[in-house]
Order: structure tokens, then C-alpha cells, then sequence
């Protein structure tokens, strides 16, 4: 049992912070585990101040939040449990990669470098980025309507609205933008892993079949992409939007992938 992983590292994606994991981090907390949702670098602060100064937001880069995070699962007794949703099920995957986590589940995951699926409701969610290369530049914001459809398009929209107020901020457009153009620049991008890596933790994917910025076919085609011996696995839920961890049902979905991290940990 002491080889049992005791602790869950939640990371967080695009549009939101940590906050979007309050809920989870309780249910596993009460579960008798220890939690830890870091935040990107210099978003130690609340939702609330992200909003008023976005410069904090334009400062990021891919390789600060991974090196942010090796550094906390470096502090730990054993290999975590790595769950990423959006663009941290991209950056879970990416973790894995390096080494880190005991299992990663990847939950609406944004792709790693190589898929070239584009849906064209991703197309629309991710539009009030890529509209303007401008944006590489900027920290851009979803209007409540932009939200509706991205993230919580089979919510009500009371709930969609409250989400909204509570999680919501602006993305960092240079790293949307450098995901983009991953896939047409020579040498590895920031999102690039290593298909082949026999050594990689289990790797579980889960859609929401009602995901909008990253549908279904899109994780199909990232778990396709893994040529390793490593435990590559996706299941779909049906009915459930791009925000799943905050969606009725939610406690379910949060069972079944600790079960599976903990039924497949290495």
C-alpha cells in the first residue's frame, strides 16, 4: 500500500485558474488525499486580480508552467496523479512525458504537437483569438455569449452566467497562437511529446461528447497518435460540455478516473 499514490496534482487550462478545481480539490481532499491545483506563474492571486491586470496573464509561457510544476511534484515522497483539463490535459501529457506522475488523465484535452484535427466548432470557440494575430500579443477575454458556446453550451444560462463570473479571465493569445502553429514550424514546439515513450506513465483521455473547443475527435486522434507500450486509453460521457468538472454529474466522472489512475499507477 505505501507504493499507492497519496497525493493529486490538478492543473488547470486556458480561460479560468484553479478555482474551476474547488470542488474537486474537497471531494478528494475528503477522500483522504492530498491536493495541490498550482497555478500558472504569477497566478497565485484570485480570478479578481487576473481580470484587472492581464499583464500577468501575457507573461506566461508553456515552459514556465511546466517547469513551476516539475518543481512541486519534485517535492513529493511519491508520484502523484496528474489530471489536466483543456489546456492542462496538454500540459499533463507533457508531464508524463518528462517523467513526472505515477497516471495522467487528460480531460478535454487541448492537443500536444502533431494533432492536426480542427473541428470547426473549435474553430468558432477559439475565434476571438485567432481572429487576429494581434492577439499573439495580448491577453484576451471570452464575453458571456463567447463563454455559452465554448465551455458551457448544455449549461442553463443562469449556471453558464455565475461560472462565468466566478472562473472566468483572460488567455494568454501567444501560447493559443503558438499551439496553432505547432504543427507548421520546424523543430519541436513547446507542446511536442514524445509519442514513442515507452517509459511514460498511463495515460487515460475523457471527452464530453457536447465540447465545443475541444471535441471528442479531437482526443480520439491525440490518444491515436501514442505509438508507445505505455497504457494509452479514451472514454466519451455523454451530454457534457468543455467545463465537465464543473457540470451536474461531475462527482461521477471524478470517481471514475481516480479509480482508473489508481487501478493502472505505476
Amino acid at each position: 500500500m505505501t507504493s499507492t499514490p497519496d497525493t493529486i496534482v490538478l492543473v488547470h487550462g486556458f480561460w479560468v485558474t484553479p478555482r474551476s478545481w474547488e470542488h474537486w480539490i474537497t471531494h478528494y481532499e475528503n477522500k483522504g488525499f492530498r491536493v495541490l491545483a498550482p497555478g500558472y506563474p504569477g497566478f497565485e492571486v484570485e480570478v479578481e486580480e487576473l481580470n484587472a491586470n492581464p499583464d500577468i496573464i501575457t507573461a506566461v509561457t508553456v515552459p514556465g508552467i511546466i517547469d513551476k510544476i516539475e518543481t512541486q511534484i519534485k517535492e513529493l515522497s511519491k508520484p502523484p496523479i496528474i489530471i489536466g483539463h483543456s489546456a492542462g490535459g496538454a500540459f499533463t501529457q507533457i508531464l508524463l512525458d518528462h517523467g513526472y506522475g505515477a497516471a495522467g488523465v487528460a480531460m478535454n484535452s487541448a492537443p500536444t504537437e502533431g494533432v492536426k484535427v480542427v473541428p470547426l466548432s473549435q474553430v468558432k470557440s477559439t475565434f476571438p483569438v485567432l481572429k487576429s494575430p494581434a492577439n499573439r500579443h495580448k491577453a484576451v477575454g471570452l464575453s458571456l455569449d463567447e463563454w455559452k458556446y465554448a465551455f458551457t453550451n448544455t449549461f442553463t444560462d443562469e449556471e453558464s452566467k455565475a461560472l462565468y463570473e466566478r472562473y472566468h479571465i483572460p488567455a494568454n493569445g501567444g501560447i493559443l497562437w503558438g499551439s496553432v502553429l505547432a504543427n507548421f514550424q520546424p523543430g519541436h514546439q513547446d507542446t511536442w511529446v514524445n509519442y514513442h515513450n515507452d517509459d511514460r506513465a498511463p495515460l487515460l483521455f475523457v471527452s464530453g461528447s457536447e465540447d465545443h473547443i475541444m471535441p471528442p475527435s479531437i482526443q480520439r486522434s491525440n490518444a491515436k497518435h501514442y505509438k508507445s507500450k505505455a497504457t494509452t486509453e479514451h472514454i466519451e460521457y455523454e451530454g457534457y460540455a468543455h467545463l465537465l468538472p464543473a457540470q451536474n454529474g461531475w462527482e461521477e466522472i471524478a470517481d471514475t478516473v481516480l479509480e482508473w489512475a489508481l487501478r493502472h499507477a505505476r
